[in-house]
């Protein structure tokens, strides 16, 4: 019987991309003094197992590069050559083109031979030389004690050519094909356990993740319908169903949860990636930069893992090219020569908040200034520290005095505010000149549901994200008043708001008359605060979240929509925009 094999490709693809992730990391936190032999040996198994995929799939560039890597690898374990900084830039080198290539498998783009016939040149050189002298205690490469590794890696000092089907390490390949048998593996201790966990483990298409997730939450919605109408009917005779109702609810609750636990990811797939960037970056502008990442456990929804990589990416450019002084300077300064740059994550309520943090030059206030009247920018003095940062995110802003192919343009910082925005976070800006800055970027836990408030301005009602609220008022309670050309503000312990009206934005006929006759809600946005004055707050829910612009058409000052218990649509509002909007319109006229 014939096996289609490109049914599994997926399936490798994704296995591989994870090893690659692997060896990246184990390779750069090896201590080159004194490294650990289990992590060579996880990096050389990594290499082997893509090796083995590659080689089953026809993928020859792949499988070219990862034996010219295991085999450099396989010597090092050996005790035939020493790690070097040489040594770990190599496989790094093939570790990148491996990567390039398979991105070009995936998409079914031709792979670009060349530079998979370079690397593989550069370390098959490296594994020739040979020069260390084994240490002493190491066994010889024809007698590794079985056990000690993997042992698929005996015969690769005298055969160069392909590895046999059955070498492959993929988990899928031995499910799917049951009766394939390596009879020549050695299982470890840690492969075991690897093996384990993964039989604990599948893989789901997102798409059928999707799937379930829209129908838990339209059983969210049928489920909020019927306790509207349960409420509406109860009476003495309606104690069954009353307590079969608070049963569903209960399960109701558990079964979303779990459905949306489904799509959380560990952030550090994020963050293993930026090791890395830093190590080369670096090294690139002569600088010394320790990374510390912290919370790398932190869940995530997979739509906003793959939305945070960006802002994350342009951040981190920026800290280390115009945060982070050259040694030199900050030994002037009374700092350590080497950097400092922290990437956390972790929760807070029902937000995710992911920092970058630097103790590099900080920002000037002064400079942000100048630079934003030079580009026509309606800035004052009077500006408070929160808004004066917020200007870094204008488009085309940059107070670097040079530009370099890495930052300096002004483009990257836009984007981080753009694509936060997207996925219905805020970013903060918090720094002080000649001690470091750190940029905080707070995201709801999926986009899928969200925890908001309902309001009510005359018939209609709408969600504030809960994210946005600092406060409620009652307008009496506090002195409402109008200043020239800035319409009307309101003094709130000594602040000054500006104040806009929820039914005025939306052109809507609302209840309250007068301000003693509504509420005020404070809201904060982008290092601002605004008062949205409207008739009433109705309570807080949990919304299953609903794309206007997919069902209906893209609404400034609306992100989405939701359907109430009643059957109604309410619209969620885009606070951001909103505050974004009174500020604009103060700063015009300031």
């Amino acid at each position: 019987m014939t096996i289609d094999l490109k049914q599994f490709h997926d399936v490798f693809f994704e296995e591989a991309e994870e090893h690659l992730s692997t060896i990246e990391l184990l390779l750069l936190n090896l201590d080159l003094t004194n490294p650990d032999p289990e992590d060579i040996n996880s990096i050389f198994r990594a290499a082997h197992s893509i090796k083995g995929g590659a080689n089953m799939f026809g993928f020859s560039e792949i499988s070219s590069v990862t034996h010219a890597m295991e085999t450099v690898l396989d010597s090092v374990r050996r005790g035939i050559l020493s790690i070097t900084g040489e040594i770990i830039d190599a496989v790094l080198s093939g570790n990148d083109v491996a990567r390039g290539a398979l991105t070009v498998q995936r998409s079914g783009g031709d792979v670009d031979a060349a530079s998979a016939q370079a690397i593989t040149s550069q370390l098959e050189k490296i594994s020739s030389a040979k020069s260390v002298v084994p240490a002493a205690g190491t066994a010889p490469a024809e007698h590794i004690p079985e056990g000690t590794s993997d042992g698929e890696g005996q015969a690769e000092a005298a055969v160069s050519g392909e590895q046999p089907v059955e070498s492959a390490d993929f988990g899928f390949f031995e499910e799917n094909l049951p009766g394939q048998v390596d009879a020549g593996k050695a299982t470890t201790r840690s492969d075991a356990h690897a093996s384990a966990s993964e039989t604990l483990s599948i893989r789901v298409s997102t798409k059928k993740i999707d799937r379930l997730i829209d129908l838990v939450g339209e059983l969210v919605i049928g489920h909020s319908i019927l306790r509207l109408e349960q409420e509406v009917r109860m009476n003495n005779s309606s104690d069954v169903l009353a307590l079969d109702l608070v049963n569903v609810d209960r399960n109701l609750r558990d079964l979303q949860e779990a459905a949306l636990a489904i799509r959380m990811i560990p952030i550090a797939f994020v963050f293993d990636r930026f090791p890395r960037m830093v190590r080369d970056l670096s090294q690139r502008f002569g600088k010394k930069v320790e990374l510390t990442m912290v919370g790398e456990a932190t869940e995530l929804d997979k739509a906003l893992i793959e939305g945070i990589v960006d802002p994350l990416t342009h951040l981190i450019r920026n800290a280390i090219d115009h945060g982070i002084e050259m040694p030199d300077v900050r030994a002037a300064a009374g700092k350590t020569e080497s950097g400092k740059i922290t990437l956390s994550a972790g929760h807070q309520g029902g937000s995710i908040v992911i920092e970058v943090i630097d103790d590099g030059r900080g920002l000037s206030r002064d400079d942000i200034l100048a630079v934003a009247r030079k580009r026509g920018i309606a800035v004052s003095d009077s500006m408070s520290d929160a808004q004066v940062w917020q200007l870094i995110f204008e488009p085309g802003f940059s107070t670097a005095g040079q530009i370099t192919d890495i930052s300096g343009r002004g483009v990257g910082m836009d984007v981080v505010r753009r694509n936060i925005h997207k996925m219905g976070g805020r970013v903060e800006v918090r720094t002080m000149l000649n001690a470091g800055t750190s940029i905080s970027i707070k995201l709801p836990l999926t986009l899928a549901i969200l925890e908001g408030m309902s309001v009510r301005v005359g018939q209609e009602i709408f969600i504030i994200p809960l994210s946005h609220i600092a406060e409620s008022l009652q307008p009496a309670a506090v002195p409402v008043s109008s200043m020239a050309n800035r319409g009307q503000v309101v003094a709130v312990r000594g602040e000054y708001l500006p104040l806009i009206s929820l039914a005025e934005t939306f052109n809507l006929p609302g209840d309250a008359q007068c301000y003693d006759d509504g509420i005020l809600v404070i809201l904060e946005a982008e290092g601002g605060r605004t008062a949205l004055f409207l008739d009433e707050l109705m309570g807080q829910h949990q919304v299953v979240i609903k794309s206007l612009e997919t069902n209906y058409r893209n609404v400034p000052g609306i992100s989405g929509a939701t359907i109430m218990g009643n059957g109604r649509v309410a619209l969620i509002l885009d606070v951001a925009h909103i505050v974004g909007i009174c500020h604009n319109r103060i700063d015009k006229v300031a």
